[in-house]
């Protein structure tokens, strides 16, 4: 068949939708030709490259898609969030919601760099013990997935919202969100210090 002789031995930037850093992440994960990629299952390429872009990479590799990447189905957050196994306080708790909350942020990075995608709004969402929602949210100037400024951005939400009542959720979200491939993303800053717990929980006592 054609697409096995003709196709599948050229490298993966061959494809038109893939770009220079996808191609770094399929070299990263061995794959370096067209038939590397269609030797992947469906469900393989979904799983590391997102719903849309993977099962289009797929379709493309054996032929069948010629079209420009699907963006329609694309998401258009990514957050995560965690309700806690008791009410906490931003004062009196603030060490174990400072961690929690740094490891939101942290994962919430991750899930956008393992699926090849970057943002523009950081926001926040807080439940109260009496189930009342806050929701907070900043958008910066360039696209990132960079975990210390998510961390730093959603820090600032935090601080124009209501800490005096206990906590029974938290949620860290990423939106506006750009494939990384198509977004113009600043090197992470290497020299941010992250800010002290005390500032993003209440104040410190002193």
């Amino acid at each position: 068949e054609d697409v096995q002789t003709k196709i599948w031995p050229l490298p993966v930037r061959k494809i038109n939708g893939i770009g220079p850093k996808s191609e770094a992440r399929l070299h990263r994960l061995h794959l370096h030709t067209i038939g590397d990629i269609a030797a992947q299952s469906r469900e393989w390429l979904v799983d590391n490259f997102g719903q849309a872009y993977g099962a289009w990479m797929h379709d493309a590799a054996w032929g069948r898609d010629d079209r420009p990447v699907v963006t329609e189905s694309e998401p258009v957050s990514m957050s995560r969030e965690t309700t806690f196994d008791r009410d906490l306080h931003a004062v009196r708790d603030r060490a174990e919601l400072g961690a929690i909350f740094t490891d939101l942020c942290e994962r919430v990075a991750d899930d956008l760099q393992r699926k090849g995608y970057v943002g523009k709004t950081i926001g926040i969402k807080l439940r109260y013990d009496d189930f009342r929602i806050a929701t907070r949210d900043q958008t910066i100037e360039h696209f990132t997935a960079d975990p210390k400024t998510i961390r730093r951005v959603a820090g600032q939400c935090l601080k124009r919202v209501p800490l005096q009542q206990p906590l029974r959720l938290l949620g860290v979200r990423v939106g506006k969100l750009a494939r990384e491939d198509d977004a113009a993303v600043p090197a992470p800053a290497t020299a941010y210090v992250a800010e002290p717990i005390a500032d993003l929980f209440g104040q410190a006592p002193g």
